[in-house]
């Protein structure tokens, strides 16, 4: 049996995944989707971790790609349906809801979409989006309709439209909660930097070693669940109250070192992931 990380992007966290797996004795590489579908062989074991568009326009390409390896036999761990549910946040708002989740309210706005005028203040963002760009804070009519003006001339927004979420009282820092195999492996806080709300590394904000407490872990397992992902990490944002809000999902999460605290959070992710196809493989054997 082989492993491989399926990516278009050869990150730090797709090289230490694969490395996690040969620690554990399992030949491992990053492929890309072109690539995965020569080598891999039926029997293999494939994580997609296709990501967002530098463009915010949509999901890196390989979907196709990743149902022809399963067709042959693979055992693709984070299947398309499950990717585009991460990274499309329309779609993850609709997947959280239906399985009762936490989450802000979120509405549509595209030109021909029609919708209920959105509640100030909210937080404007690409359908697809990470690192926190062109994300922005709106709290009056004149902010939104400004921001608006401004995202028209966005490629994404004319492809998709954007989304007006609820917007969760900033604390400056949030949770991410990493999950493989539906069980918790890792988590870390992210702080905000200094006159910043957003808590994004990317603009300059900082991750720490946190511990997630009970609450936060169980709504990243289920929030996981609710898109049937394999891995994935679950961005949380407390409440006054003491609670959670899970905000966002990520199909292909940065993950660092010290999310595991005292364990190795990449073997960690590898061995659920491994036990997760040994389970499915039991379960496929018994008669219906």
């Amino acid at each position: 049996m082989r492993f491989a990380v399926v990516a278009n992007t050869v990150t730090e966290t797709n090289e230490s995944l694969a490395a996690a797996a040969r620690s554990l004795g399992v030949p491992a590489d990053v492929l890309k989707p072109r690539e995965a579908l020569r080598v891999l062989e039926a029997g293999d074991v494939a994580l997609a971790r296709l990501d967002v568009r530098e463009g915010l326009d949509g999901m890196e390409s390989g979907e196709l790609e990743l149902e022809r390896l399963a067709a042959c036999g693979v055992e693709l761990l984070n299947r398309p349906r499950a990717l585009a549910a991460a990274h499309d946040k329309l779609l993850t708002a609709r997947a959280l809801r239906l399985a009762g989740l936490p989450h802000p309210h979120t509405v549509l706005i595209a030109e021909g979409v029609p919708s209920a005028a959105p509640e100030l203040p909210l937080v404007l963002k690409p359908r697809f989006g990470s690192w926190g760009r062109d994300v922005t804070l709106c709290r009056t009519r004149d902010e939104l309709d400004a921001a608006l003006e401004r995202a028209s001339y966005r490629g994404w927004f004319r492809e998709h439209g954007a989304l007006a979420q609820e917007l969760v009282p900033p604390a400056g820092w949030d949770l991410r909660v990493v999950v493989a195999g539906g069980r918790v492996v890792g988590s870390a806080r992210r702080v905000a930097a200094p006159g910043e709300w957003r808590t994004n590394v990317a603009l300059g904000g900082r991750s720490e070693s946190a511990p997630a407490p009970p609450l936060a872990r169980a709504l990243a397992v289920e929030a996981a669940d609710a898109i049937r992902a394999d891995l994935v990490g679950v961005d949380l944002l407390p409440t006054p109250d003491g609670g959670y809000v899970v905000v966002e999902l990520n199909g292909a999460a940065d993950i660092r070192p010290w999310y595991g605290d005292e364990s190795d959070v990449y073997a960690e992710s590898v061995f659920e992931l491994l036990r997760t196809v040994h389970d499915r493989r039991a379960l496929s054997l018994i008669p219906a």
